[in-house]
């Protein structure tokens, strides 16, 4: 088991009671010189004096994460197979292929590694760069293999520095994105402090650094803060074309690093939808934006070998019904209230019917298997039906893809922020409802130039696209835990925009005595002076014995996160994966799994050895598993998935039955003559027990 233990001989520096808050003292815009060269040197002073605290802060987050990180873990103290296990689950998959391409003879060998790639799964070939989104660890490695680095920096920190300082981009995203909607770098300024003291609802980057979030998301944010920028009015030329550079940049490199991308930007394009259809933003510009999503889309998809889940993305079909709807139906925003609401109607039902219309048609062009294990937990989670489905369960009893915990809003009350999102979000969905009716009422559309600039100033079109963005992720967040951090990140940039505007000003000042940031300074301090380590000796003890004791062409079979580390710590070829993304991997994952069910020798012997299984890892803390509940415990999914009545008291569906079989993987350790035959145990600790196949029944 992983742990976190406090470091013998270390003691925690203590805090004083009553450290000093450090407050600025704020001269406000009235106070501005008059004439007009002076208020100019006065906008380059303040442009200049905001960018540079926005790289500050940046700066400083980063360290501050990587801080956390070595007192966490004592990584820079820990042996080089600690540091590799530490990189948990999918992590650790990610990393090895990083340390596959730096320890390749040459580059070209590298790439033809990962483009024929035979240790991942076993007995098949696959193509890497087509199946996973791991093209930043090949940019990563030619780096490091480029730069003269070799001597002042290990290969492991060249890649967590980088992760960390992709935190810094992040964060100065942010505070961007905030100082556009405001107007003023001060509340870029409380973005980001929020976003640290907030941190762990905020970013899991110090104990998850490569997962592939953790690279795609300051993408997203520089994409975010761009699209703020774009949507501003009276943009003069060059500065729009710049801009659209900076969207399909940061859009391209979003969707590269991120197998989720195209669910995340559907959001995006349903937020896009909503504002052209509603009139609240540029149909010009609506379309580019539409346009750049599905060309950085499609580019990724050529650069990962034509990824048929790429091409059947929703995304795709959705954006070009959105196009092809919009032609058709041409006076959709003129006619009254009522005339206008149900072509508004009609438009969005044509828009959804024409989606799926042509994604089932790409779907069985392709033959397109690989993302429906999604769908099928989308119409479990959401009450459509129950399902035995393995697939399915799997997800839905993970406690990350449950529903949001409520002492989350706890956590981000304590600071504050969520009273302030709160606040700022009632005023802004007033505003944006009455802009919205405003505009559906207009029957001629030709509102006077007094009108447009009023309903402008209540909701500028910027500001009602991050209004309705940070709703609709919003709603995912609640609905699925992992997915928190897109919402309160941005919740941090809307909140603190909302305090600094000078629209709600006057109405914020009366709350301004709840903020008192002695609360939180000590809070953070504590987290800096806690050191911990990294210990973890029974995976140490089973990768040194892989390493010492097998073959380096022996294939292993176990559980999809254990097997993450033995590819990166050992090299040994896989049967299966945590990279979940692939039919084919699901169906032998679940049979690899029959480990843990109620399945004779002979069944999983057979199992095993059609994926040239040479060994099996067996895990006391799944064959045992007490985390989750009746029903939840992977034990479980698979005796409903086999039709096998559960363990323990509890009730169970009339049709399951007695399996005829015990647990295999408690009675293999009794070491009775039926598993002897095929199964002859050669490693054992607390944790592990490792069973050799014999090559013939």
């Amino acid at each position: 088991m992983i742990s976190i233990r406090q470091r013998k001989g270390v003691k925690p520096t203590e805090v004083p009671e009553d450290y000093a808050a450090q407050e600025a003292n704020v001269k406000l815009e009235n106070k501005l010189p008059s004439g007009g060269t002076s208020r100019r040197l006065w906008k380059l002073l303040s442009f200049m004096v905001g960018g540079t605290i926005a790289l500050c802060i940046g700066l400083l987050t980063s360290v501050y994460l990587a801080t956390l990180h070595e007192n966490d873990l004592w990584f820079s103290n820990i042996k080089e197979v600690e540091r590799e296990i530490s990189f948990r689950t999918e992590c650790g998959l990610y990393y090895s292929y990083y340390k596959q391409m730096l320890q390749a003879p040459t580059l070209m060998q590298g790439f033809h590694g990962l483009i024929y790639d035979n240790k991942t799964e076993s007995m098949k070939t696959i193509n890497l760069l087509q199946r996973m989104n791991i093209y930043q660890e090949v940019f990563l490695s030619i780096l490091y293999r480029v730069l003269p680095i070799q001597k002042y920096l290990e290969p492991v920190y060249f890649y967590i520095y980088t992760l960390f300082g992709l935190q810094a981009i992040y964060v100065t995203a942010l505070y961007i994105t905030s100082w556009l909607l405001s107007g003023t770098w001060l509340s870029g300024l409380l973005a980001a402090f929020w976003y640290v003291t907030n941190r762990i609802d905020t970013t899991r980057v110090e104990f998850t650094i490569p997962l592939r979030e953790n690279w795609a998301l300051p993408f997203f944010a520089i994409q975010i803060a761009a699209i703020t920028y774009f949507l501003r009015p009276n943009l003069q030329p060059l500065s729009e074309r710049l801009t659209l550079l900076a969207i399909f940049v940061s859009t391209f490199l979003f969707s590269l690093t991120w197998q989720f991308n195209q669910f995340m930007m559907l959001m995006q394009a349903l937020v896009l939808f909503t504002l052209d259809s509603l009139d609240m933003l540029p149909a010009a510009k609506a379309t580019w934006l539409y346009g750049i999503q599905m060309t950085g889309l499609l580019l990724v998809c050529i650069l990962q070998f034509f990824n048929s889940m790429i091409l059947g993305s929703l995304l795709i079909s959705f954006n070009l019904s959105v196009l092809i709807a919009r032609k058709l139906q041409k006076n959709l925003k003129t006619g009254s209230f009522l005339n206008r609401l149900g072509k508004l109607l009609l438009h969005l039902f044509a828009v959804l019917c024409l989606t799926l219309f042509l994604n089932n048609i790409i779907k069985k062009i392709l033959n397109l298997k690989s993302d429906e294990h999604i769908f099928k937990f989308l119409k479990a989670k959401f009450g459509f039906g129950a399902t035995r489905d393995f697939d399915a369960n799997l997800y839905l009893c993970e406690e990350a893809f449950g529903l949001l915990p409520f002492n989350t809003f706890g956590r981000l009350s304590d600071t504050l922020l969520f009273y302030a999102y709160i606040f700022v979000l009632s005023i802004t969905v007033m505003a944006a409802l009455a802009v919205a009716f405003h505009n559906l009422s207009d029957s001629a559309n030709q509102q006077s130039m007094g009108q447009m600039g009023k309903c402008t100033i209540i909701l500028k079109p910027e500001t009602a696209y991050n209004l309705i963005h940070t709703i609709l992720f919003g709603f995912l967040a609640l609905s699925t835990m992992r997915m928190k951090y897109l919402w309160t990140s941005h919740m941090c940039v809307f909140a603190s925009f909302g305090l600094c505007s000078p629209e709600i000003w006057e109405l914020l000042l009366k709350l301004i005595h709840l903020y008192n940031p002695k609360r939180f300074w000590p809070g953070m301090m504590d987290e800096l002076s806690e050191l911990r380590e990294f210990y973890d000796p029974d995976t140490v003890e089973l990768m040194n014995w892989i390493n010492s004791n097998t073959p380096r062409k022996a294939v292993f079979a176990g559980s999809m996160q254990l097997l993450a580390g033995v590819k990166l710590c050992t090299g040994r070829t896989l049967t299966n994966h945590p990279h979940y993304e692939d039919n084919s991997l699901r169906e032998r994952t679940k049979a690899v799994y029959q480990i843990y069910a109620k399945r004779s020798p002979e069944d999983v012997h057979t199992l095993l050895r059609s994926f040239g299984a040479d060994y099996v890892i067996l895990e006391d803390s799944i064959c045992y598993e007490r985390r989750h509940q009746r029903g939840c415990r992977l034990r479980d999914l698979l005796d409903i998935a086999n039709g096998h009545m559960m363990d323990g008291p509890g009730e169970n569906d009339p049709d399951l039955k007695l399996a005829g079989h015990p647990r295999f993987c408690e009675e293999i350790k009794r070491n009775l003559p039926p598993y002897t035959a095929y199964f002859t145990r050669v490693f054992q600790n607390k944790t592990f027990h490792v069973y050799k196949l014999s090559r013939n029944k």
